[in-house]
């Protein structure tokens, strides 16, 4: 899995290309992979993807939160356009690159009434599924949330925040492996049911194919004779 805590195309990799040599090694050794990314940077190395592809051996996610370029200014400044993210989605999948669509995290009163609308346009691009996460605040985090969120929506702040505990059984944070990425309560639930309808009306028929891992030979160097 590549991207599980930070993103894999940072403005370095440009220079450095560390994403595109470790593909590189993964086609090689037919090794599947998953990515996240949320940088249009990942088409540099479409020609790796592709080729991974025709062998089952990747998937790529692709992180928009929004539809606003408002919003992603606000809650995502210094990142890649939505326009741009939107085109990664299109350019993907027109070469057979299986994608799915991230909104993650899904913000109350933010970003939560963009669900159907967002699954619509990434489903007309090519994305093959979907999925989130709702935002929860661990440890330092939901105090410069706290404050970020009084100055920037000085109008609902209070309702964000009420929002987001009552998704996290009165906190902010939830730290239980299951729940803490869908959220308890009535706003977690309605988020999901929106999420399910999104689903059976712009995704009905589609499903990513599961990765092959049948092709990976541990056996191509004589590493493991070393234990």
């Amino acid at each position: 899995m590549f991207s599980g805590n930070t993103d894999c195309y940072q403005p370095i990799e440009k220079k450095l290309e560390i994403t595109r040599k470790m593909l590189q090694v993964l086609l090689k050794l037919k090794h599947p992979v998953s990515m996240i990314t949320k940088n249009a940077l990942i088409l540099r190395d479409l020609d790796v993807l592709r080729e991974m592809a025709a062998l089952n051996l990747v998937r790529v996610s692709i992180s928009i939160t929004s539809l606003s370029e408002e919003t992603r200014r606000i809650v995502e400044p210094r990142t890649v356009t939505i326009k741009k993210r939107l085109e990664t989605v299109k350019v993907l999948a027109e070469n057979n690159i299986p994608v799915n669509v991230m909104m993650a995290p899904i913000i109350p009163s933010i970003n939560s009434h963009e669900i159907l609308p967002l699954v619509k346009k990434v489903s007309e691009l090519g994305a093959t599924s979907v999925a989130y996460t709702i935002v929860r605040l661990n440890g330092a985090v939901g105090e410069i949330f706290t404050n970020w969120v009084r100055k920037t929506y000085p109008d609902r702040a209070d309702k964000i925040l009420h929002q987001i505990e009552d998704c996290h059984c009165g906190s902010l944070n939830d730290s239980r492996y299951v729940s803490r990425m869908r959220g308890e309560g009535k706003i977690a639930e309605q988020i999901n049911m929106q999420f399910r309808l999104a689903k059976k009306l712009y995704l009905k028929d589609k499903k990513l194919a599961p990765l092959d891992f049948t092709k990976f030979d541990k056996y191509q160097t004589n590493q493991i004779s070393l234990f």
